[in-house]
This record gives C-alpha cells, structure tokens and sequence, in this order.
C-alpha cells in the first residue's frame, strides 16, 4: 500500500490533534479566567462557580461508573476535611445520565465522600472544560483563575496541587 493511500488518514489525525493543543483539556488554560458553569446540587438546588466566587474551588468531573474516579475519592476527601474549614470549596461534578440522584447518593456513602455534589447529566461540563473522559480536576483560585488542571485521578499528596491550594486560601487572621 503506498503512503498516498493514506494520505486523508493521516490529514485527518494531524488536524484532530492541532485541534486538541495541550488536549485533554486544550480549551481551558491555566493562568486564564476559568469558564463559567452551573449545575443543580444532588439536593435540587441551584450552584454555580460564580456564587463560590472569593473561595479557591476545587472542581472534579466524575462519573459512578468511572474505576478511576472510586480511587481519588479517598483523596478529594482528604482534601475537603484538611482544607475545606480553611476556604476551600471541593466539588464533584457528576456526569451519570438519567436519573441516577439515589444511585450517586449510595455511591458516595459508600465510598465516604462528604463534598457537595453537582449533576451534570447533560455533559455541558465537558464542553465547558473540555474535558475528554473522566476523571478531570481543575483548582480554580478565588478571583476565578485557572491555576491548575489534572487529568486522571487526584492524589492527596500531590505537592504541586496542595502548594497551590495553600497559596490560595485567605491569610489565616
């Protein structure tokens, strides 16, 4: 087969990854004013990041189904008890489809998670964020800055993600 034949293949591939930039996530920069977003909380309530405006947030998109996504709870856990009394808003933004609120209420007393929960099972995160799969975590400082993005599951002691939460966080007073 000559290489001639594969020509629109290869058109095809190189025009998808100049697409993606820095992919997944390409869209989203971090240093640039994180794009708006708002959900319905898993109690029917109404939230957004600019209500959360002030406060450094720090936002993962997962899913019930995600294997990954069961691994980083432990961790976002961790995150929200160490920093949340300090300023730090943990969301999880949950993309199931359908009606699954008592699903992802067992799911996350299961796993103990303890963070508010947003639903998303339309996906407009992902359009949002750009995101490409689950799980995706972005810190978002108090002014509304991107300042950090993560593909795959959080860990805890990421030194990189916690230095920048600290920096965050009002002074203590």
């Amino acid at each position: 087969m000559r290489w001639t034949t594969n020509l629109p293949r290869i058109a095809c591939a190189a025009l998808l990854l100049a697409a993606c930039g820095d992919a997944p996530g390409g869209a989203v920069r971090t240093g640039a004013e994180a794009p708006a977003y708002a959900a319905e909380t898993l109690d029917g309530e109404r939230a957004s990041l600019a209500l959360l405006r002030g406060r450094p947030v720090l936002l993962n998109v997962w899913a019930t189904w995600c294997h990954p996504c069961r691994q980083e709870i432990p961790a976002l856990e961790e995150l929200h008890k160490t920093y949340g009394p300090r300023g730090l808003h943990v969301v999880g933004v949950s993309i199931d489809q359908g009606d699954q609120e008592q699903g992802i209420r067992e799911f996350l007393q299961e796993y103990g998670a303890s963070y508010p929960i947003w639903l998303d099972p339309d996906g407009e995160i992902a359009t949002a964020y750009s995101t490409m799969g689950v799980p995706n975590t972005f810190l978002i400082g108090p002014d509304g800055t991107l300042l950090w993005k993560h593909v795959g599951p959080v860990t805890a002691d990421n030194a990189e993600l916690r230095e920048l939460i600290e920096k965050s966080l009002p002074a203590a007073s």
